[in-house]
């Protein structure tokens, strides 16, 4: 499975890059392919290292702007024009989503992914890893969207809240099975 993973490139502590690591190394070991934005900073080289060493192939998306950061070692490396055109080329190249923890561009990534799939636009399963319960706001968020008639489809439909990579994988797993 090619699993695109949107997630930030920021150094930060343990508490995400350890989880981070641990699903990348998931990835690797189920003989997956990282689709992901192609940066060898942060937690995007962190998850990257994690697949990779666990014999995992990397598919890197960057852009233009960004093209000095780029994994070197990648298996495939694009360079994107823009934003818009990578996040299209990340979909595009992935056979579902996970959305890990991050800043403004991995929340503007996660908007666009479940705006598109809402739409009908892709039929792809899309997972949250809420991380430290990272993304508790957020979900909060959503069911309140849904209660008050925000989402034209059950919240289930659209996304799915993981506590950790172990149960993401799983249900993509199941997800692909049964939609195959």
């Amino acid at each position: 499975m090619n699993i695109g993973v949107f997630l930030s490139a920021a150094e930060l502590s343990d508490q995400y890059t350890v989880p981070v690591r641990e699903f990348g190394r998931l990835i690797g070991e189920g003989g997956h392919t990282l689709v992901w934005g192609g940066s060898d900073a942060g937690l995007m080289k962190v998850v990257a290292d994690g697949a990779q060493e666990a014999g995992g192939r990397l598919v890197g998306v960057s852009v233009e702007f960004l093209h000095h950061v780029a994994r070197p070692n990648a298996d495939e490396m694009v360079i994107a024009r823009d934003l818009a055109h990578r996040k299209a080329e990340l979909l595009l190249r992935s056979d579902a989503i996970v959305i890990m923890v991050g800043g403004t561009g991995t929340l503007d990534e996660a908007t666009e992914i479940l705006e598109l799939k809402k739409h009908g636009l892709h039929s792809k399963p899309v997972v949250l890893l809420n991380t430290a319960g990272f993304y508790d706001g957020l979900g909060q968020q959503f069911r309140r969207m849904e209660a008050e008639g925000f989402l034209p489809l059950p919240l289930s439909e659209l996304v799915f809240f993981a506590e950790d990579g172990r149960a993401a994988l799983t249900y993509l797993t199941n997800y692909l099975q049964e939609h195959a």
